[in-house]
């Protein structure tokens, strides 16, 4: 997963919010189900530290706008983000409108298969 985070107003707010987005656990646990729960992401992009205003944001899986100034565009958006969600590899982009500094990191989910791996031993 692409995560792009556009209109930061700078290089280190833009790269701490997509990495603290790429890094939540329940935005990967999201990711698996396909689920377009865009409140995970809002709630990774409040507690990476950094100063945002909410009403100003939008938020894009793909081209599909499921966020506008920091409301659900409703159902339809969602039922479309979700089929996004369902393709093995999209983007999610993060526009803070608040500046001109754009960054892009990566991510992937939580599968079955890494929580079973990481589970099944100790160090």
């Amino acid at each position: 997963v692409e995560i792009r985070v556009k209109g930061a107003k700078t290089l280190k707010n833009k790269k701490k919010i997509g990495l603290t987005i790429g890094n939540s656990n329940l935005v990967k646990t999201a990711l698996f189900a396909s689920d377009a729960n865009w409140g995970r992401i809002m709630a990774a992009i409040g507690y990476s530290g950094i100063k945002v205003n909410p009403d100003k944001i939008d938020l894009f899986f793909n081209n599909v706008k499921m966020v506008g100034n920091g409301v659900s565009l409703g159902i339809d958006a969602e039922r479309d983000a979700t089929e996004v969600l369902k393709k093995r590899e999209f983007a999610i982009t993060v526009d803070l409108r608040l500046g001109k500094a754009e960054a892009t990191v990566w991510t992937c989910d939580l599968s079955y298969d890494y929580v079973k791996i990481n589970a099944a031993y100790r160090t």
